[in-house]
């Protein structure tokens, strides 16, 4: 059942104003997760890493640096990917291609989904307090890849903060800048296709007229139909083709729940279970236009983790878990934490202790998924040289479009900079002194896979206790041609002494050579 506006139960709750000094400490409360998200991007790399930003880069890009529009607005995993793709460009040209700042705006972005949901709160509810836990909730270290590497931020981000935004419009009935948002999103990515039926949802609820009601709806079914005719055929990614209802269930739940994990997924699947049923027993109820933005934003949530679970499912295992999923079950949290507190029967104490207990769990949960991301990002870091070197054997074992060099030089974009180095001081070009290498201890280090291949070269180094500062490739005139990524986790290495390389595809019997406290070292093969 719907109250209307003019049926609407009054809150005698304490205005949440009356406590003026705590409210403003609590605001402050509320910044101190993107911040330290913040301190994590400014410690960062420059380097975007990950094919999605240089397939993109590549297909908007002409050879001589300039935009292509008409490419923008074609599909990047059969999504609307407009937005992005300009950011991207943008990036490129202006800023000389740097991760960094797209994490800064990728934060801006996800603060704004932090105002967007406390905008939706009435002055009756202990707005700071609530503020401060979406804040937690929506900057958890589970979602680190947002802002680790700035590919995946700029791609979710202003679907996302564009979808809660229309939706926070509506709760307050401004209808024309919800659909403005909504249409906007649209043209960002997948994840903001279902924000014209939470809009319509909104509508509902807040009692508007049938046309107010049926616009969103008929705008988001004319998006679907579209979007499913013009998007390319074919499997995506690594995504499984199957029938195969339960594993999507348990990806949806997955995705919704993740936020209570940071390894396995049978308890994400039973978190978010369990958020499924409080949304079902929260909304079967009596629904009052001030809950209208509450219900959207579940409904928007659980309709984002379903396309997940339909367009993402995999083989062998629960997507639902990937890093940047994660902002999904936030918001499916934050949605119920927002319907629970609009019920008047619930004391501030009692909601007070909820929030920050959900927020400061999960966020601590989420520490060890950070982790995991970082170690997995780093060794991508070995894409700037093989960019700069120009190794199109390397590059697609990093899954980088080889064709994007052009563009790149054109634009003047990292790595093709002046100040483009290897570590250690040393730039390509440079020449050392063959007869000041020395030849590395024994059991002291290896090179694991074959030199003289267009290959990613990886092995360990670590003389008396002490990994390699950088690593560099030599040829056999003493001349630098390439260099790589040290200080990453290597099996069967207690410490992170492992490296990653890649040497000019032309060098002339290239050699590893590692710098531990000032002094080179050949690195052998282990593979002949």
């Amino acid at each position: 059942m719907i109250v209307t506006s003019t049926e609407a139960v009054v809150d005698q709750r304490e205005p949440a104003d009356s406590r003026p000094r705590l409210g403003w400490m609590l605001y402050l409360s509320a910044a101190v997760p993107p911040m330290l998200a913040l301190w994590q991007v400014i410690r960062g790399t420059r380097q975007h890493v990950l094919l999605d930003y240089w397939h993109v880069l590549a297909k908007v890009t002409a050879d001589d640096g300039s935009l292509q529009p008409a490419m923008a607005a074609t599909y990047h995993l059969e999504q609307p990917f407009v937005l992005p793709s300009l950011i991207f460009w943008l990036d490129a040209r202006v800023l000389g291609g740097d991760n960094r700042v797209l994490g800064v705006l990728t934060l801006l972005l996800l603060v704004g989904v932090v105002a967007a949901l406390g905008s939706m709160l009435p002055r009756s509810l202990p707005r700071p307090l609530l503020v401060a836990g979406f804040s937690l909730l929506v900057f958890t270290p589970h979602a680190i890849e947002l802002w680790a590497q700035a590919t995946n931020g700029i791609s979710w981000a202003p679907a996302v903060f564009l979808s809660v935004l229309a939706i926070a419009c509506a709760h307050h009935g401004r209808i024309w800048p919800s659909y403005v948002a909504a249409g906007l999103g649209t043209l960002s990515f997948g994840t903001a296709l279902p924000v014209w039926f939470a809009l319509a949802l909104v509508a509902w609820i807040r009692g508007e007229s049938r046309r107010r009601v049926a616009v969103p709806a008929a705008v988001g079914v004319v998006v679907i139909v579209l979007w499913l005719a013009s998007k390319p055929t074919g499997q995506n990614s690594l995504a499984t083709s199957a029938f195969d209802p339960s594993g999507r269930l348990a990806v949806v739940s997955a995705a919704l729940g993740s936020l209570w994990t940071s390894k396995g997924p049978d308890l994400a699947v039973i978190a978010g279970g369990g958020l499924l049923v409080a949304v079902a027993l929260l909304t079967l109820g009596r629904l009052r236009p001030r809950e209208a933005g509450w219900v959207g934003l579940a409904g928007y949530a659980v309709a984002v983790a379903c396309l997940i679970g339909l367009g993402r499912t995999t083989a062998g295992e629960n997507i639902g878990l990937v890093s940047r999923y994660s902002i999904v079950a936030a918001l499916a949290t934050c949605a119920v934490i927002g319907l629970v507190a609009m019920r008047e029967t619930v004391r501030v104490r009692h909601l007070a202790a909820g929030v920050l207990a959900i927020g400061l769990i999960t966020h601590a949960i989420g520490a060890p998924k950070a982790a995991d991301v970082r170690r997995a990002y780093a060794p991508l870091e070995v894409a700037d040289t093989a960019l700069r070197v120009e190794a199109p054997g390397a590059l697609a074992e990093l899954r980088i479009n080889s064709g994007v060099i052009p563009a790149a030089k054109a634009l003047g974009m990292e790595p093709f900079t002046g100040d483009f180095a290897l570590g250690c001081g040393f730039t390509l070009g440079d020449r050392v002194d063959l007869r000041s290498i020395r030849e590395l201890p024994a059991g002291a280090g290896v090179v694991d896979t074959k030199m003289g291949e267009d290959r990613v070269q990886s092995g360990w180094t670590a003389v008396e206790g002490h990994a390699a500062e950088c690593v560099l490739v030599v040829d056999d005139a003493g001349a630098l041609v390439g260099g790589g990524i040290a200080g990453l986790a290597h099996p069967g290495v207690p410490w992170e002494a492992g490296w990653r390389a890649v040497a000019r595809p032309d060098s002339a019997n290239p050699a590893i050579v590692a710098v531990v406290d000032g002094n080179l070292y050949r690195v052998d093969n282990d593979v002949s």
